[in-house]
This record gives C-alpha cells, structure tokens and sequence, in this order.
C-alpha cells in the first residue's frame, strides 16, 4: 500500500523560514563583522523549527522543518557574502552610506547564482561522491531524527534558550550598560621589539571556538601565534612609535596580515586545483540537462529544470551588468567585470561544494577564494589599464559576487546533503534556498547601516573591526589606489602556505587525527590575536567535554554543547543588533 505523502513544502514551514533567514542573517552581520567569521545556522534553526512545530501544531513533519533549516541558512551564508566585502565600498570613501539597492541586487543575484551553479552539481558533489561526507549536513540530519523521533527535544531546545539569555545578557551587560570591558590587552618594547598579548572577553567567540572543535582554534590560534608572537617581534620597528600597542596593531595591518593573505592565495588555486575533475563533471552534467539528456531521475530527486535556471541566471546577469554601470558608468569595464565574475563564480562553486563536503561549511575557506579572486580581477582590470577609483569599485564588485557565490553554494551542498538524508525533495528545497536569499537580501543594507551608525566606531572601528572587507580594502587600493601592497610579506606568506600544504599532506599521509589546513592558519594570521585565544579556549573546552569518547560518536555528545554555544551567539549577536536600533531610535 502506497505511503501517505508527507508534509514539506507548506505555508507554516516557508513563514517559518523565511523569518529565521532574515533573523539568522542579522545575527551573522554582527558576528562576521566583529570576529572575522560567521557559523552555520543549520542545526539552531532546525532545532527551533521542531520546537515550534511541536508546540503550536498536532501534526508536523521532519521535511518541515528541514525546509526551514534550508531557508534560515540561506539567509546566514548570505551575510557572509555580503559584510566580507560590501563595507569596503564605505572603507575606500567610494559610499558615505551603504546604497541600499546596490547592496541588495549584489546580495540576491549573488546568491541566486550560487544556487543556481550549484544545481547542476548536486549529483556530482552530493549523489555521486563517497568521498564527501558532509559532516555537518549529517550532523542536522541527525539532528532532525533524533527530533522526529522525539529524543532530546525538550533538553536541546532549553539548552539553545539558555545560551541565547548568556549571551544577551553578557552582551546587555558590556554594551547597553558598560559593566564588562571588551578586552584586555597589553604590550611592551624590548629594544626595537614589540611584545604583544591579548584576549577579546566574549562569550560568543568562545562559543564559535566550541563549535570549529579544537583542531580548528588550534590552527587559528598557530596563525595569530605566527603574526603577533613572531612576525611582529621580528619586524623590531617599536621606535617608530609612543605606544607598544599602537605600534603591534600598525605593524600587523600594514605588513604581518599580508603573510595570511599569500597563504590564503596558495590556498585558493590548490582548491581550485583539486576539484579540477569534479568540475568537468559538473559542466558535462549541466550541458545533459540543458539538451534534456536526463531521463534516469525519479520525480522525488529531480532538480529545479535547467530552462528556470538559465531564465533566472540570465536575469541575474542583467542586474549585475547594471549594477557595475552603475559602479563605473563604463560600458568596457561593466563587460569585463561581469565575465569575470560569473566565470570566478562558477568555479569557485565547485571549490566550496568539494571543501564544504570534506570539513563542513564553517570550515569553507571562502576568504581564500575570494582573495583569490581579487588579485586576479585586479590584475585583469589593471591589464586593460583601468584604475582610481573605477578600478577599485570594479573589483570589490567582483569580490563581493564571488564571496556571496562561494558562501550560499557551500551551504546549499550541506543543505541537499542533509536533505538527502531524510528524505527530502531537491527541487523543494532548492525553492526555499532561492526564498531565502531574496527574502534575506533586503534585509543586509539596512542592517549594515544600523551597525555602522549606532555602533561606537562604526565598520571598521575598534568593536565591529570587518577584517575581511578592510584588508580587501587594503588589497583594492594597493592595485588601484595610493595605497602600496607589501608584495614581500604576500610572498613570505605564499612560500609558508606552501610549506603548510606539505606538512598537512604528510599528516593525511600517516592517517593523523590533527590536520594543519592551510585556510584556518591563514585566517588567524589577518584576524586580531584578541580573536584567537577565546576561540582557542572554546576548543579546549569542547576537546575536554568529549575526551574520553570515541571520534565516531563525539557528534552525539557534543551537540548539547554546540546547541548552547549557536544560542551564545545568536543572543549576543542579535541584542548588539537590538542596541544598535535603540541608538538609532532614541538619536
């Protein structure tokens, strides 16, 4: 007899989701801003759709709140996307103000264009291929049965709620009420030396630190480690300035951070390098489905079609194309900077999805590929003798693209990989991804704005520092600009990532537990060392939490913990966002 169909795609779950887009989305902009890095909504949002699903109504079903998962993390890449590049336009002096359509045609078609890459890839990189595991699209799978089945509902939705009020009350405590300083730090001169260290006090970094695990902090700790225990120190320039701590933060933006940067570049092109088949795979895929080759797909596991993606794509194409004129109100450059975005884009699709399915989304180097493709935009662009300001602006363009392709592609594979696990439809959850970044799109502009205005310093100041976005800035006016590249460091840097490549393969060699993936060291070195060591603390705990049980089943005893760790981020990052209104309310 014929199983009943279950509940997937309804009313209930797409409202649902689309509210947890915009809401995760808020709670990233803040996060990514202020640590360099965001988290996966997936397993939080999952939970939260359970717990809704079961208080509110008789019936629900697991594809319920997978959509809502789905859609939620859509909106979460998509701030990744967007705030690693967008306020560089604001750094540069090129807006006074976020532009509210141009940050949100970026957001949209760049998302959109992630998905839609990414369709035609889903059976090479997620069907196909035993050798990505998706860890953390199993992982909210698990989390999903084990809801369906009723295990641990109410014990993971009361640890999810109790980290949420740690970390809004730490946040209410520090930043409405002054009570708790954001760091402590200090540094000395030594000779010509200058001898630095320091810690951020936040919850939510240590939260972001239990959730990467310890090899992880680990790696971003060796980064820091690299650049402020050493580099620094060895520059041996304290003479050049009154204050030690003035002086490391100088020496680190101007020269150490660019060390992270030529690692991150080795970084992208030996990703690119290693997905080289599975892309092939994917463009042969892609051309079957346009010529309508495809027969051999059951009606539950068909793909949204191939004309809805070309009509879509070639939609978005029209709003970029726009979108760079208006940039640059240079017909040449608006060609060149949108070839160059969809051709990067697509590969770097292939780049995530392969990444993503080997050390999870919150693991994807998309800084790297986004690196990557500004220094290869910037080097085309300053090829056909383009520069000033036309030239930086064409090439953030193409940077934010890129990164907003990178991010909601890596997650839409996590998705599909969960998806597949319990059943799901892809061409459904594929709808809700698309909702999810249109929804969330008009969501970043004002967001930003809020940050940037209520909050002391702005982007780019002391508490919302954008790390990414300011050394892109650095990157763009180095080709373009007055600004001059320490091509130097960048080399010192290619030459240690290299090296890191080596050593990493040797451990994967010897079948070692501890991996050095190049991007997590990479990333430490051009984030703030203040970052590092809660982060480090965070893996510590999480690697003392779980010691005495086996790997294989360290998931299952640590997703209480992780549950915690996503409400201490969502609280503090949500409740900054919520002091920012309050600001801009009562001014």
């Amino acid at each position: 007899m014929k199983q009943p169909a279950r509940l997937e795609l309804t009313i209930r779950a797409i409202a649902l989701g689309l509210l947890l887009s915009v809401v995760m989305g808020a709670a990233n902009v803040y996060v990514g801003l202020k640590a360099g890095m965001t988290v996966s909504a997936s397993i939080p949002a999952a939970v939260m759709a359970m717990l809704f699903f079961k208080l509110f109504f008789r019936t629900s079903s697991i594809l319920e709140a997978n959509q809502v998962q789905t859609c939620a993390s859509a909106g979460e890449s998509l701030a990744a996307g967007i705030i690693f590049t967008m306020p560089a336009l604001v750094l540069i002096g090129y807006w006074k103000e976020f532009d509210y359509w141009s940050v949100t045609i970026i957001a949209m078609t760049g998302g959109l264009l992630g998905i839609l890459f990414m369709i035609p890839m889903r059976r090479v990189f997620v069907v196909d291929n035993p050798e990505l595991i998706y860890p953390e699209g199993i992982a909210c799978a698990a989390v999903l049965k084990a809801g369906d089945s009723g295990q641990e509902n109410a014990g993971a939705g009361v640890s999810l709620i109790l980290g949420g009020l740690v970390g809004t009350l730490f946040k209410l405590a520090g930043g409405l009420f002054g009570l708790i300083s954001g760091s402590l730090e200090a540094a000395t001169a030594i000779g010509s030396r200058i001898f630095f260290i320091g810690g951020e006090l936040s919850p939510m970094l240590v939260a972001v630190g239990f959730i990467v695990r310890l090899n992880v902090a680990v790696l971003i700790f060796i980064g820091g480690g690299l650049a402020w225990l050493i580099g620094i120190p060895l520059l041996g320039s304290a003479d050049l300035f009154e204050n030690p701590i003035e002086g490391a933060y100088t020496l680190w933006k101007d020269q150490i951070r660019y060390v992270g940067v030529g690692a991150m570049v080795v970084g992208g092109f030996s990703s690119l390098i290693s997905v080289r088949s599975g892309l092939k795979s994917a463009i042969s895929e892609m051309w079957h489905g346009i010529r309508g080759k495809r027969t051999d797909v059951q009606d539950d596991q068909r793909d949204i079609p191939a004309s809805v993606i070309l009509l879509l794509g070639g939609l978005c194409v029209v709003m970029l194309a726009v979108v760079n004129y208006r940039f640059t109100h240079d017909v040449g450059v608006t060609v060149l900077a949108t070839s160059i975005m969809l051709v990067m884009g697509f590969f770097f699709t292939a780049v995530a999805s392969y990444i993503v399915g080997l050390v999870g989304n919150s693991n994807s180097p998309v800084s790297g590929m986004t690196i990557t493709a500004v220094l290869v935009a910037g080097g085309l662009l300053w090829l056909f003798n383009y520069s000033g300001m036309t030239g930086m602006v064409a090439t953030l363009g193409i940077a934010a693209i890129v990164c907003c392709v990178a991010c909601t592609s890596g997650d839409v594979c996590n998705d599909l990989k969960t998806g597949s696990l319990v059943g799901a439809a892809p061409f459904r959850q594929q709808i809700m991804q698309i909702g999810g970044v249109i929804v969330a799109a008009f969501a970043m502009a004002p967001i930003l704005t809020l940050l940037h205005h209520n909050t002391p310093g702005g982007i780019g100041g002391v508490n919302l520092a954008a790390p990414q976005a300011s050394l892109f800035q650095s990157l763009a006016e180095g080709f373009f600009g007055h600004g001059k590249l320490p091509w130097g460091m960048v080399g010192i840097g290619a030459g240690l990532g290299l090296a890191i490549l080596g050593i990493d393969a040797f451990l994967k060699a010897t079948n070692s537990v501890f991996r050095a993936h190049l991007m997590p060291i990479a990333v430490g070195m051009y984030l703030p060392f203040g970052l590092a060591i809660p982060i480090l603390i965070g893996g510590i705990l999480a690697y003392w939490y779980s010691r005495k049980t086996p790997v294989d089943q360290q998931h299952d005893v640590l997703q209480r913990g992780v549950l915690f760790s996503s409400g201490v981020i969502a609280g503090e990052a949500l409740t900054a966002v919520g002091i920012a209104a309050l600001a801009a309310l009562v001014g």
